[in-house]
């Protein structure tokens, strides 16, 4: 298996931070052999030098996400991710212009724009209730759905490893 799971989040807005809980959580876990975590934080960046450096198969995001849902709802979605190659070049620039607070949209954007966003790329989301509240800490509920989440992750990773040679 090749795969990198990326936890975004700002651990300094509330539940925000439930990407690197998630990462955390993980670390503790028992990966398969080829699994990297990542904690991104808030600099999409650091995914993209890491896909660039050692090439994937599978990419999870993890992030906070609002989809209007139950708190606690925990969302796999397959994004939809903008081609630059397709874009006229004076609106290339408008979409790539800064990648040192990317967001997961904007990394995976770039990341297919230099030819390195894995073929499976999901975004394991988690509806939360509070991202805005300067506070270090997640709410009680965003706390609970760390284990669903580290669950789902590994799901997804069993799903997505290659089939073991004949």
């Amino acid at each position: 298996m090749n795969a990198v799971v990326a936890c975004f989040g700002n651990v300094l807005k509330a539940d925000d931070g439930v990407g690197p809980a998630v990462a955390h959580a993980l670390h503790e876990e028992g990966l398969p052999d080829g699994v990297r975590v990542m904690e991104v934080g808030i600099g999409g960046i650091h995914l993209l030098q890491e896909l660039m450096r050692a090439p994937a198969d599978v990419l999870l995001i993890v992030d906070a996400v609002d989809l209007g849902r139950p708190a606690g709802s925990v969302v796999v979605q397959r994004p939809e991710v903008l081609d630059v190659n397709k874009l006229p070049v004076h609106q290339r620039r408008d979409q790539l212009c800064d990648m040192h607070l990317a967001t997961p949209a904007k990394t995976m954007t770039f990341a297919l724009g230099m030819g390195v966003l894995p073929p499976t790329t999901l975004v394991v989301g988690v509806q939360t209730t509070d991202t805005s509240e300067p506070r270090v800490g997640l709410s009680e509920v965003t706390a609970r759905t760390v284990p669903v989440v580290v669950s789902e992750v590994l799901r997804l990773l069993a799903q997505h490893a290659p089939a073991p040679l004949p």
